[in-house]
Order: C-alpha cells, then structure tokens, then sequence
C-alpha cells in the first residue's frame, strides 16, 4: 500500500511540473560484463540477432539500431589489446541488403586492424544475410540443428490496387518520368520495370555469390550457384556442401577461438547497457523466425507508398 502511495505522488509531482523524474532514462554507454571464464586475456561475444536493419529499435525504451551497436562494439573490442578473439552468435533470419553489406564490412574492417581470429556461431537461424555476415567470420560453426544457407535476394513489395478500387480511394502520381514511380503499390507493375528491378537484384545477388566465395576459398563459383539457389541448409547439409566448417556448440566455437587465438584460459565478455543483465553466454538470445522477422518489418510502408525492400531474407 505505502509503495503505491508513493508512486502515485511521485507520479502527481512528476505531472505537475515539481520535479523532473526519468522514469524511461535514455540508454547510457556501453559496459564491458564477464559471462564465463578466467584469465587476462578476453574473448568478445558479439550477438548479431533479429532483423538485420538500420532502423532504431522505439519503444518507451529506445535502443540504437543494430549496425550503430555493432560499430559501437567493434570500436570499443579494437581499442582493448586484451582481447584476443572474437565469437559472432548469430541468430538472424537476415535482413535489408544494405545493412547486411554494412555489419560484413565492419567485421572485415576490425579484421584488418586487430588481426585476431573471428568464429562465427549459427544459432537457431543464419540465412541469407545471416550467412552473408557469417563470411566475414574465419570459420562458421553450425549448431547441430542450426538453419542457414537461403543464400539469395528477394524485393518486397505490395500491391495494393484492389484494395484501393474496393473502398472507392485512387491513386494518382505526377511524374517527370514513366519510370519515376516504378515499384508503386498503387499499380500494376509492367515487364520493361520488373527488368529493371530484376537487374538489380542480380546485381546484388553477384554479390553476395563473391562474398561467399571470398569466405568459402573451398568452393569454386559453380559450386557456390548450384547452393545458391535460395534453399535452406541444416548445419549437417552446409558442412557437407562446404558452407560451414564446424558443428558444435556456443562453447565450442569460443574453446575454437582461443584455440586460434594460442590462448588456454580467457575471460568470455559482452558489452551491454545499463540495465541489462547477462550471466551466461547464452543470455538476452533472441530466437527470431522468418515470421516473426516481419514484425520488424514496416510492411505497411509499402502500402503507404515506401520505396521497394532489396532483402537478404528468408521468407518462406
């Protein structure tokens, strides 16, 4: 009852103007969290997990987007010599070509300027550009019930015109162009503009065939086609195809990374904001479907008239 009472007054001056009390503080900078294992030397935790996406996170609470946390974390892992290794766990469905370009070029610029090795650990899911940043990693170990591969591009889009003709609402565009609003959900779109678009995700699906080639030196380019036809993998089917290097554990890949890394004990860290908690490496996992990675997804952006998505995702 007295605690009741105390909130209700708190919350009375808060509204009328007597005091300032941030209920919802702003998230604070990042702090370095011990989640297993002893010694000087550090191994990095870094979760890649969710949609892969620029977008920030609202809510009463607002989180920075996934590639401003990574950056974050990565600058910080590169100014800290006592870490000698780097463990991504991944557990994405993929997410937008652009960010998923973005987080690889990142590991791949901490690569070069800290030298040490990166493991890439699959999750539940690591498809499409899930696996794209897995690539950047020097090995990628699969759960044994992992699913990844959906090595590809799709666009999303709507179309919208039914809908628009059932409640008496059209659409009308004013272009300089007849292509300036190719892509609309407000129309059919014609042949000449679905190869237009389809150049451009050929362009991004080359890509993302390089990028694999670059992290699979094993397979030669038409190996890498033939796998890269949007099918998805369990970690046993992408070891024996030569997309993956290992099965194991979250803990195998970090006794891997030591291992590369010539250390015998290591301190396993996380970098994490206040308020949050984290005791074991398996802590704050997110277990994101293909489904459940439209949530996160503006769909209705689309209908709203937003620009097409160019994805690295697995949608079924």
């Amino acid at each position: 009852m007295c605690n009741r009472l105390i909130a209700a007054l708190l919350t009375g001056l808060s509204l009328s103007g007597c005091i300032n009390i941030p209920f919802f503080p702003a998230p604070g900078p990042l702090k370095e969290a011990q989640v297993d294992g002893t010694g000087t030397a550090k191994v990095l935790l870094l979760e890649v997990s969710g949609m892969i996406s620029s977008q920030e996170k609202e809510g009463l609470i607002p989180a920075p987007s996934m590639l401003a946390r990574i950056k974050e974390q990565l600058t910080r892992a590169a100014q800290d010599d006592s870490i000698k290794a780097v463990v991504l766990r991944i557990n994405t469905p993929g997410g937008t070509v652009t960010a998923s370009d973005i987080v690889y070029h990142e590991l791949k610029t901490f690569k070069t300027s800290r030298k040490i090795p990166i493991v890439a650990s699959i999750m539940d899911l690591g498809t499409s550009g899930g696996y794209y940043i897995a690539a950047a990693a020097d090995t990628v170990m699969a759960h044994p019930s992992s699913v990844t591969g959906s090595i590809g591009v799709i666009m999303l889009t709507i179309n919208a015109r039914g809908l628009l003709e059932k409640v008496g609402v059209e659409a009308t565009a004013v272009t300089s162009g007849p292509r300036k609003d190719m892509g609309s959900p407000f129309r059919v779109m014609t042949v000449e503009e679905r190869t237009i678009f389809q150049g451009l995700i050929d362009s991004f699906y080359q890509r993302f065939l390089s990028v694999v080639q670059e992290g699979r030196p094993n397979l030669q380019m038409e190996q890498i086609k033939k796998l890269a036809d949007g099918r998805i993998y369990t970690g046993e089917q992408a070891k024996a195809a030569g997309l993956v290097d290992e099965i194991g554990y979250l803990e195998d890949a970090i006794e891997l990374a030591k291992k590369k890394a010539k250390i015998a004990e290591a301190r396993v860290i996380t970098y994490q904001r206040p308020g949050e908690y984290s005791n074991n490496v398996y802590s704050r996992l997110l277990a994101p479907g293909p489904l459940s990675s439209l949530a996160e997804f503006d769909v209705m952006a689309l209908a709203r008239g937003g620009t097409p998505q160019f994805m690295y995702l697995w949608i079924p």
